[in-house]
């Protein structure tokens, strides 16, 4: 058992021989066998014990056998006491998350802090099995079948080769003690229930079931390897762009499968296997081979999802994710001729000029002309709103700001953030950076101009 142990290490790239490791030490009989193999393989190694005062005497006994057992191995120990339930009751989360995220915030600290190169735990071969099983139960894609990683971070495995009744037997062949956790005799959480119950009534179906179970892991493992590598390709043939997140939608509905895309590409940024499945739906209508893309996409542009920190929006032949953020744009009036500083930190310049033979008028969309004959203060800079009207500039007709803007491509996002200039009779002088108003351009007639320029 110990070779087979040494090998899966070698395999894996787990521990190095001049490294140093903590092993975490409950005292069952999994981390017991785990400390001794690891002591006997020459690694150098510390232990850590937590005890998160759950269970009362129980909990003192386990903390006392790992300070006997450490001290006659003369292996340092490091422990720690943690309140679980009040902890628990703070950050409103269960008893069994509560103790992992202050057990592995410990073991995080200790690495740091000693100069260790990782966290050795018990976790074997039966515990990737019940994962396997827990996550089926719950619903899992491919990852979820893989069962638990050699290697996470700086969280290491070296028991994932064997199975719990080796480690009883490797124990009983080392005269070697360990505790027992009374609550994991209790089917009473869903992970005791897959151990005391639902294993032994699949062992009457198939008493290798276990190892079936492990191999499998280990099938869709690999697999997994091949498609990452393929889904890897795939996003980069879909993103334009990763900040904001753009995606190609007609290039992304090429692919074999769009809801598993958009699930490896949207899961990062919060939004839920409901609202994924949504989205896919949506641009499902899309894919009509008697349509194109730009046909279909006028049922579905501008239709938006939100997840805790980021929104979603389909604009024409684009996703488009961005975080979440309440526009902080101040109105700002421009009372007279000067210098402003708007509150998103853009420079806007107004200055007068005689027009003279050497006047040119402006080609470009951060500087425009206007007859400032026409023109009146105080001036007001804001951002647009439903039902903002003008007239173009070189058009006849008004037309809505907000059509304007569809016209040049703009998202939903941009729309938000548009800004205008506005006249004290509300006419809107100019869509900023963009058009201004043709009732108010510059003339053969115009004698004074009123420029008003864009700065970084």
């Amino acid at each position: 058992m110990l070779n087979k142990v040494s090998r899966f290490i070698q395999q894996h790239h787990l521990l190095s021989n001049n490294g140093k490791y903590l092993v975490a030490l409950s005292g069952g009989a999994d981390s017991v066998a785990l400390l001794l193999m690891l002591r006997e393989l020459h690694y150098r190694i510390e232990a850590v014990h937590c005890n998160f005062r759950l269970r009362g005497e129980e909990s003192d006994r386990d903390e006392q056998f790992c300070q006997s057992l450490c001290q006659s191995l003369l292996i340092p120990l490091h422990r720690v006491h943690f309140d679980t339930r009040t902890f628990a009751e703070l950050h409103q989360v269960s008893i069994e998350m509560a103790a992992r995220e202050l057990r592995y915030n410990y073991f995080e600290q200790l690495i740091k802090d000693g100069d260790f190169q990782g966290v050795c735990v018990a976790h074997h071969r039966d515990d990737s099995v019940e994962t396997v099983l827990l996550n089926l139960i719950r619903g899992t894609g491919v990852h979820g079948l893989t069962g638990i990683a050699p290697k996470h971070g700086d969280v290491i495995r070296p028991l994932l080769c064997v199975s719990r009744h080796e480690i009883e037997q490797y124990l009983l062949a080392h005269h070697q003690e360990y505790v027992t956790d009374s609550t994991n005799l209790v089917p009473d959480v869903v992970r005791n229930k897959i151990r005391l119950e639902l294993l032994p009534l699949l062992k009457t179906l198939n008493p290798s079931v276990a190892d079936s179970i492990a191999k499998t892991a280990l099938y869709m493992t690999e697999a997994e390897k091949m498609l990452n590598d393929a889904t890897k390709k795939a996003i980069s043939r879909i993103r334009k762009k990763q900040s904001p997140l753009v995606l190609s939608i007609s290039t992304l509905l090429q692919e074999p499968s769009t809801e598993y895309l958009l699930h490896e590409i949207l899961s990062p940024y919060g939004f839920s296997s409901a609202q994924i499945q949504q989205i896919s739906e949506t641009l499902r209508c899309q894919q009509d081979g008697t349509h194109t893309i730009d046909d279909d996409c006028k049922t579905s542009t501008g239709k938006t999802w939100l997840s805790k920190s980021y929104e979603l929006l389909i604009d024409r032949d684009e996703i488009i994710v961005q975080s979440v953020r309440k526009s902080t744009f101040k109105p700002m009036l421009i009372p007279e001729e000067g210098t402003y500083v708007l509150s998103n930190g853009i420079k806007l310049k107004v200055e007068r000029k005689d027009v003279d033979s050497t006047f040119t008028i402006s080609r470009t969309k951060a500087c425009i002309c206007l007859d400032m004959r026409k023109i009146s203060f105080p001036l007001k800079v804001r951002l647009t709103e439903e039902g903002d009207r003008f007239i173009p500039f070189g058009m006849k007709g008004a037309k809505l700001v907000s059509d304007f803007l569809t016209d040049q491509k703009k998202s939903l996002f941009e729309k938000r953030e548009q800004m205008v200039l506005v006249h004290p009779n509300n006419d809107i002088l100019w869509v900023i950076g963009e058009r201004p108003d043709n009732r108010y351009r510059v003339t053969a007639e115009t004698k004074t101009v009123l420029i008003i320029e864009l700065r970084p």
